[in-house]
């Protein structure tokens, strides 16, 4: 997250004083969140000094730093200094940097927010250069099921809240995996599972290693099971289809055990090579001419 990557542009630029040297823009990847699953932010900086710039932090200042708001433009609580290494910008060239901006920030409630960042460059001073500014919410999603489970052992031990949330923004209804720390109540992870077709409700239980197991229908004929463990993890995600007794289950066994019955199976791979040997219209066999 903290890599940057190198970008394809170069801009041809006179040689110009260092205060302005820095251009810059921000972007996030996307503008509605549910509470708890990475804000991801994009910097872009274009070096227009004509000469190579290392961007580095000082004692006092850091080279990047991001200003988030809530509505009453107050600032959002830090989780965590910045700590961005040194970076090097040839002349001409642009460099973007991503960041999870939940890292840094406690961005875990619902609301409306905006942001903005902040690059100084070697000589530019105090200010710098900021970039445009923002806006973003946070959803909490709905509590579609929720299971208290413990953790560890001994004086070790610890509690989770794993949580199958739901998320609607007018077009899809998608399904979100939470696990939440018994302690504090913060979110420990959220992600997406995927978009899910609410003609049949999805399935949520727990196996013997306190797993989290949603199955869900994706497609009018294809239905998704995934395992999250209870620190948050993707543990393992298959695709099912309907067997020919109806659609698939998801059953709990005494053993602690968790599967998928009255399915078949679907392998991506094998459905691929099975397509690629159905020829075409277009592929007939060419006739040798006498």
């Amino acid at each position: 997250m903290n890599r940057f990557l190198l970008l394809a542009a170069i801009f041809l630029c006179p040689l110009a004083e260092t205060r302005a040297q820095l251009a810059t823009s921000l972007s996030l990847n996307k503008k509605t969140y549910v509470a708890g699953e990475p804000v991801i932010a994009e910097i872009i900086i274009t070096n227009h000094s004509g000469r190579e710039l290392t961007l580095a932090s000082t004692r006092a200042l850091p080279w990047l730093a991001f200003v988030v708001t809530n509505t009453r433009g107050n600032p959002v609580p830090t989780r965590k200094l910045n700590a961005f290494g040194a970076m090097k910008i040839k002349a001409g060239e642009s460099l973007a940097k991503r960041v999870d901006l939940t890292e840094f920030f406690i961005l875990d409630s619902q609301g409306n927010f905006a942001i903005s960042a902040v690059v100084r460059d070697p000589n530019g001073g105090v200010e710098g250069s900021s970039t445009n500014r923002m806006l973003f919410n946070l959803n909490p999603g709905r509590t579609y099921w929720s299971q208290k489970v413990g953790v560890g052992q001994g004086s070790g031990n610890q509690t989770r809240e794993l949580k199958l949330l739901t998320f609607s923004n007018g077009q899809k209804t998608q399904l979100y995996a939470q696990v939440i720390d018994g302690h504090t109540g913060s979110p420990l992870q959220t992600f997406p599972l995927g978009d899910a077709l609410m003609l049949r409700r999805p399935m949520v239980t727990l196996d013997g290693k306190q797993r989290m197991h949603v199955m869900y229908l994706a497609t009018p004929s294809m239905w998704v099971h995934c395992q999250i463990s209870a620190d948050g993890k993707l543990v393992a995600r298959d695709m099912h289809q309907r067997a020919a007794q109806g659609d698939p289950v998801l059953m709990a066994y005494g053993d602690g055990s968790v599967r998928v019955v009255n399915s078949i199976l679907y392998d991506p791979r094998a459905a691929e090579a099975e397509r690629a040997q159905i020829r075409k219209a277009t592929d007939r066999p060419q006739i040798p001419l006498e």
